[in-house]
């Protein structure tokens, strides 16, 4: 049976030491948020992840959710008292706003909760995730009337929210979409047409599901441009509040999927339900922008996620299994062999995960800071800079740590040879979850291609120039630093080749767009490994800090763990840099009869 453990300490060292998430009263709500609340937050999700949902994760795997033959949908055995013991502990609305029923507290907080509850049951998290994505998009455009309605339901866990965008023949390109709405002349709208893939759509876990569900209203512009948002509920809501008579939305079947078999991903059919627009005529996806940006960020903590989880069990099992013997002499010479763990090839799987997972949580950490800042700084500059930050992070949050997580994902289970394909261990969930990661909130291709074409050139490129200056600038602060230097300077020619791919991009993407899409991926991964490079740079910075105070094994270890990856994986970008100038003639040179 799989293992996890929260890493909190972790955690706590990234907010308090290299972010000094406490110097910040100045963002509204962060004064309450003192390090003991902080503290206690972290270990209570820590005992949620680790004693409530990890037990569920294998059962949700194996028995899945069953449809039945009047639509409604049971999940896995235990996956009710999970989702329960998440709603009361108050998790759903720990970022809302008090008004609403929620605790106010920094998103910051709720990202590292969202990972501890992602490493232990992926399935069963996506439930309450969804609804958070929900609960922030009514926020930003909803009516107060919605607000009021919808908002403390939701945050109580009594209803749970889901996002209906996907149809059988639209899935990325969105203006193909085909459900209608008509308006019934009292100001809600009858909806008919057909959603695919829909996480959460039915389920026995709450007593009403609040759907979001992108629709064009009868007569309105084709493409993009006229699609509009609506929020659609499973059962009617009474002038009182309480549940009413049922909408006509249903689940019509049950995707049958390679992961992530503990959550209901439906087929909805929309039957003349009734709706309430969402924001602004034609302006829907406007609106649905908030709910999949927060949903691609999670996606990027779920890749991070099952990297951590799979790790951990990978290492477990390293130091368990016994076979063959050190290349330089006996390390356990009482047994019949050495554990795998001191062979230098595992040696090298092992330190790749830890390096990748470290600097991927604090870059998460460090965008869901940006989050906050957005969202509560009354610096207007310092928005801007945030917001900047967020538009072209997001794309390398999502793309890049789960095309990653899964990699790991992968790994991990090789170190468990065949052990590793047989289910008993575990490690075949993982690899199965992960993959849906690189997926679902827009495939890592398009994220890539959103990250060339709209948010590099975005504002003259302002947000890739504030970030090559910021990192430009903490490198020339630090190189002469002691025990900086292997960190700063591959970090500096990190910077370098993504500096010189930009530069590329600049001179020969633009006029010729296959070059674009050729590099896209390259890029998006070259910005990846650079932005982690940083973040081991800003690690090591404060891990120095602490040994000056005293001696730190545990320092010493995040120090060794920081050189392995500026060594071993950020010279990475070379190859990145070198396929991105290569351009898109050989890619695109066969003719399509040639396949």
């Amino acid at each position: 049976m799989p293992t996890y453990r929260a890493p909190v300490e972790n955690v706590r060292f990234l907010l308090d030491d290299v972010f000094a998430f406490h110097g910040r009263n100045n963002l509204r709500g962060f004064s309450d948020a003192s390090p003991d609340l902080i503290q206690a937050v972290l270990t209570e999700g820590a005992k949620l992840a680790e004693e409530v949902l990890t037990p569920l994760n294998a059962i949700g795997d194996r028995q899945g959710c069953i449809r039945h033959a009047d639509g409604r949908v049971t999940t896995p055995e235990g996956f009710k008292a999970g989702y329960d013991a998440y709603a009361a502990g108050g998790w759903m609305g720990i970022a809302v706003p008090e008004e609403y029923g929620g605790q106010g507290l920094p998103h910051t907080i709720n990202t590292a909760i969202s990972e501890f509850a992602s490493s232990a049951n992926l399935a069963l998290t996506m439930y309450p995730g969804l609804t958070q994505g929900a609960m922030a998009a009514l926020l930003v455009h909803g009516s107060e009337e919605q607000k009021a309605t919808y908002l403390p339901k939701m945050v109580e866990g009594a209803w749970t929210g889901t996002m209906n965008l996907t149809e059988p023949h639209c899935g990325t390109d969105l203006g193909l979409l085909k459900t209608k709405a008509v308006p019934n002349g009292d100001g809600s709208y009858s909806l008919t047409g057909t959603k695919i893939f829909i996480s959460a759509g039915e389920h026995d876990l709450s007593e009403n599901i609040v759907h979001l569900v992108i629709a064009r209203i009868e007569g309105a512009p084709a493409g993009t441009k006229g699609i509009s948002l609506f929020v659609v509920p499973k059962f009617l809501v009474n002038e009182d509040g309480s549940v009413g008579e049922r909408n006509g939305v249903s689940c019509g079947s049950l995707e049958h999927k390679m992961g992530i078999h503990g959550n209901s991903t439906c087929v909805m059919n929309y039957d003349g339900a009734k709706g309430w627009l969402v924001g602004q005529e034609n302006r829907g996806l406007n609106a649905m922008f908030v709910m999949m940006n927060e949903a691609r960020l999670a996606v990027g903590v779920q890749g991070l996620a099952q990297s951590e989880v799979a790790y951990q069990n990978a290492v477990a099992y390293a130091k368990d299994r016994l076979q063959g013997r050190s290349l330089t002499g006996a390390k356990a010479p009482d047994k019949v062999a050495d554990p795998i763990i001191v062979h230098p090839d595992v040696r090298r799987t092992l330190m790749g995960i830890r390096a990748f997972n470290e600097a991927a949580r604090a870059l998460v950490l460090w965008t869901a800071l940006q989050a906050d800042i957005g969202h509560r700084s009354d610096d207007a500059a310092e928005r801007q800079k945030a917001e900047d930050h967020m538009g072209l992070m997001t794309p390398v949050v999502k793309g890049v740590l789960t095309d990653k997580g899964f990699d790991n994902a992968v790994a991990a289970q090789q170190l468990f040879g065949g052990h590793g394909y047989i289910e008993e261990w575990g490690m075949s969930q993982f690899v199965r979850d992960a993959r849906i990661a690189m997926i679902y909130e827009g495939a890592n291709g398009i994220q890539a291609m959103d990250l060339i074409g709209r948010k590099l050139p975005k504002d003259g490129g302002r947000a890739m120039m504030g970030f090559l200056a910021e990192v430009q600038t903490f490198i020339k602060d630090h190189a002469e630093v002691e025990g900086m230097a292997p960190f700063t300077a591959p970090l500096q020619a990190g910077l370098n080749d993504l500096q010189s791919a930009t530069m590329w991009f600049m001179q020969n993407a633009f006029s010729k767009p296959d070059n674009a899409g050729a590099g896209a991926t390259d890029y998006m991964h070259l910005l990846g490994l650079v932005a982690m490079g940083y973040m081991w740079a800003r690690i090591a910075k404060a891990a120095l800090a602490r040994i000056a105070q005293g001696p730190s094994p545990e320092m010493d270890d995040k120090l060794v763990t920081g050189r392995f990856y500026m060594e071993r994986t950020l010279p990475e970008t070379a190859l990145r840099l070198a396929r991105i100038k290569a351009g898109a003639e050989t890619t695109m040179a066969l003719g399509a009869e040639a396949f």
